[in-house]
């Protein structure tokens, strides 16, 4: 049995607004039934986040103020891509300026697409183990509190809605379900 074509083809579009971040676009589309439609959407340049370790157990996260949700956020490091830079380079590189560790073990865990209808970043996780700690070398404004919590807690953490950033519940529930916690 064929798949039916759900393509959607560009046919104009333009740049809205470009920020030190994203850059929104507004673009005309042909649906597959010939029909033309507006679509728009956030261009992300992507980003790594990363569940580190420690050698007891613990999960090291961050709490950080979120401006556009006016509160503070549990989660776990995490920062966008550099241009040309790879996956990995970039989880070591904002392991160690957000939290002061650097690991000698590092797994992929899955790419997530967080925001599918409106924005095209992909965030690469990673899980990170045999941390040694060096020196954190946060951004010029960035401000956060590095936190260690047993892998346990940092699940009912997400249980009794202490986390609700993306990212960090699916890099957590992700090491529960699938790689028998730890």
């Amino acid at each position: 049995m064929a798949k039916e074509d759900l393509s959607e083809h560009f046919v104009s579009g333009e740049e809205v607004f470009r920020g030190r971040l994203l850059t929104v676009r507004r673009d005309t589309v042909r649906m597959p039934d010939g029909a033309h439609t507006t679509r728009e959407y956030i261009r992300h340049p992507g980003a790594v986040a990363i569940l580190p370790f420690t050698a007891d157990g613990k999960v090291v996260l961050e709490r950080q103020y979120r401006y556009p949700n006016a509160r503070d956020f549990i989660e776990i490091p995490a920062g966008k891509l550099e241009p040309g830079e790879d996956l990995l380079e970039s989880a070591k590189r904002e392991l160690l300026e957000e939290t002061g560790y650097e690991a000698a073990e590092w797994k992929r865990i899955t790419t997530i697409h967080n925001a599918i209808s409106y924005s095209d970043e992909a965030i690469e996780l990673f899980a990170a183990h045999g941390l040694e700690k060096k020196r954190q070398k946060l951004d010029e404004e960035e401000f956060l509190e590095v936190i260690e919590v047993p892998f346990d807690e940092a699940i009912a953490m997400v249980r009794d809605g202490r986390i609700t950033d993306v990212k960090t519940l699916i890099a957590l529930l992700w090491m529960e379900s699938f790689a028998g916690a730890r």
